[in-house]
């Protein structure tokens, strides 16, 4: 046998965009949903970076047929002069060089989001073909490429009294698992551009769509109010304690902030930071100082007015966020984030930025709005009293370690694995369900734990509440996940989570999906972090089984039902069709083959685009306000499965 001599020749020096081609993830995340709609972000982050230099105010967004995109804006256009190190167009260097741009040079661009560098050039090496026009000097100028390659020079096409950059791009479907961009989640984050960044008109048309009058579905983005409006509309479901949004904004050390904030009737607190436009996920410095001021400020009037004392009880930090939703945003010249992903903050003179000018401000407010004040800090007393009820009944929940056998719950059905990353649990409804799940799983790998009935709807409940339902008690007993720190008495510790997938099965109906919300809501509110470390998962059970004959086939909806129909019959008879309601009227054999074996089922996985969204949605459906959920009800009733 020949073995390949290991030389010289064996390594490949790869230049910038055969990088991008050959390990796309590296630079968008993915090569799926997110990745896909991440393309239209990195294009939008340039013209709106061109807005936060002053230079545009107007971006327009365009899904055409067959998903290609446009991005257009009426800022001062990208030079197409020669480059002299380069020795090509400034277009084309922008268009094709990974690392290039104006956002390097300080004098182009004070604050920007990609400074990583890769945006334009990254998403031009992922299309098949990308058309740059540029108005610019009273000329229109256009150049070609594919797959990040200029296909010939920068043509003058005409002559206009515009501004502006144009991006055309059809991304690459031999990179891509699908190229179908979703009109709610690019709208999603083009509203929170617009929210972030006030003043800005950001148009999304999906040409996918006509109206009745034949023109094309079309939205506005438009905030005049920035913050202030931004934190209304994540609240709009919540009853409000407070009148007004207390809105904060000042620059300390060249370091613009804004925050905006308010109190509601909830038990959740709801943050939101940003660091030029990009949703820190993770938090980071700024946060932090917002954190710190918050509490100190308010802890010092708290004292003040003495109330804490009279109640006799310790207020802390985490009592203070109760029922708080805020959105902190900092535009930083030069951003150290941990990781390409861009989730948390690392400089550390932001904390202190934040820190001074909210300690500041709100000091202010509080002394300015005497009622108000008292109202936030009898909310944050009864917080301190709910969340000593809930320390106690959390211990509860931690009292037996979950790794020791006798801790975890009677109706556990275990897996035989001890490794995380085989081991699955299903969270599955009734006992029934429960039983035929048992008998028909695979017992080296999966694991089942039945629930019993509607479990607690965390969005109503005090934490005390919470952690008193036996049903989330198993949850969390199950998963091996302990929670609860000094500082914050939801933290989530999943360092000792026994399954790298937890799949949420219940029936196919009403009931099935009602029970499912109640889960991710719970799972959202308290264990944010397994859905986004991607290890929940909602099971597809079908909902029909065909039969003639010897031949069986299950179809998991109305479509795929039609269609084996047409197969299995030229006519449509002689077709036994069966509805699945429940779970329990498989065998455990037809449970396995469908729903559980990993060869054969279905799985969706839980992600979150926008976390300003999913929280308005779950306080939304979920929460005390009925006239939302009704006017959601009426608008998409039309959707719905209503089983008789």
């Amino acid at each position: 046998m020949s073995q390949k001599q290991y030389t010289a020749s064996s390594i490949q020096s790869l230049e910038g965009i055969e990088h991008v081609r050959l390990r796309p993830s590296m630079y968008i995340g993915d090569v799926g949903v997110r990745g896909l709609h991440h393309l239209v972000y990195e294009v939008v982050d340039n013209s709106i970076d061109e807005a936060l230099a002053g230079h545009c105010d107007t971006i327009s967004v365009t899904i055409h047929e067959g998903d290609g995109i446009s991005v257009k804006d009426n800022g001062r256009g990208i030079p197409v002069d020669f480059h002299e190190k380069e020795q090509k167009s400034a277009l084309e260097v922008v268009m094709t060089k990974i690392g290039a741009g104006g956002k390097f040079d300080k004098d182009s661009y004070k604050v920007s989001g990609g400074l990583h560098g890769v945006g334009v050039s990254c998403v031009n090496a992922l299309s098949t073909s990308l058309v740059a026009t540029v108005s610019r000097d009273g000329k229109i100028y256009q150049q070609k490429y594919s797959k990040g390659r200029a296909l010939a020079d920068v043509q003058e096409i005409g002559t206009t009294a515009e501004r502006g950059t144009e991006v055309f791009f059809q991304p690459d479907d031999s990179i891509f698992q699908e190229l179908v961009y979703n009109y709610d989640t690019l709208a999603s984050r083009l509203r929170e551009l617009a929210f972030l960044n006030k003043g800005i008109n950001i148009v999304l048309t999906d040409e996918r769509v006509k109206n009745e009058d034949g023109s094309f579905k079309t939205e506005r983005f438009f905030s005049e109010g920035g913050l202030k409006e931004f934190v209304e509309y994540i609240d709009g479901n919540r009853e409000s304690i407070m009148e007004h949004v207390i809105f904060m904004e000042g620059e300390r050390d060249d370091i613009p902030v804004e925050v905006a904030m308010r109190y509601n009737t909830s038990f959740n607190e709801n943050l939101h930071s940003y660091v030029n436009n990009i949703n820190t996920h993770e938090g980071g410095t700024h946060l932090a100082g917002f954190r710190r001021a918050l509490t100190r400020t308010l802890k010092k009037y708290a004292d003040e007015l003495g109330l804490p004392a009279k109640e006799k009880v310790e207020v802390t930090g985490d009592d203070f966020r109760e029922g708080l939703t805020a959105v902190i945003s900092v535009k930083v010249m030069e951003p150290q984030f941990e990781g390409q992903t861009k989730t948390k903050l690392g400089n550390s003179e932001v904390s202190g930025a934040v820190d001074k000018i909210v300690g500041e401000m709100l000091t202010n407010f509080l002394e300015e709005n005497p009622n108000e004040a008292k109202t936030i800090v009898q909310k944050v007393v009864l917080a301190a009293k709910a969340r000593q009820a809930a320390k106690k009944a959390r211990e509860m929940v931690q009292r037996k370690s979950p790794l020791g056998g006798s801790g975890l719950p009677g109706k556990l059905a275990d897996c035989s694995s001890k490794d995380p990353e085989i081991s699955e649990i299903f969270l599955v409804e009734g006992d029934s369900a429960g039983g035929t799940a048992k008998q028909g799983r695979d017992r080296h790998f999966q694991a089942i734990l039945p629930l019993r009935g509607k479990i607690l709807n965390v969005e109503k409940s005090m934490l005390h509440k919470v952690y008193d339902n036996e049903e989330i008690r198993n949850i969390y007993t199950a998963l091996g996940v302990s929670v609860g720190t000094e500082e914050d008495s939801k933290a989530l510790n999943i360092s000792k989570l026994r399954y790298h997938k937890v799949v949420i099965m219940t029936d196919a109906d009403i009931d099935g999906s009602h029970i499912s919300t109640l889960i991710l809501t719970f799972f959202f509110r308290y264990m944010k972090e397994l859905i986004e470390q991607g290890y929940v998962y909602i099971a597809q059970p079908p909902l029909y089984l065909l039969k003639k004959g010897k031949k069986e086939m299950y179809a998991y909806n109305e479509k795929e039902r039609e269609a084996m129909i047409a197969e299995m019959s030229t006519d449509g008879k002689g077709v036994e069709i069966q509805r699945y309601k429940g779970l329990g009227e498989m065998n455990a054999e037809q449970l396995w083959e469908t729903t559980l074996n990993p060869e054969h089922r279905i799985l969706k996985q839980v992600t979150i685009e926008s976390l300003a969204d999913a929280d308005n949605v779950f306080s939304m459906l979920m929460g005390d306000e009925v006239p939302p959920r009704r006017e959601f009800i009426e608008k998409n009733a039309v959707y719905a499965n209503i089983d008789a």
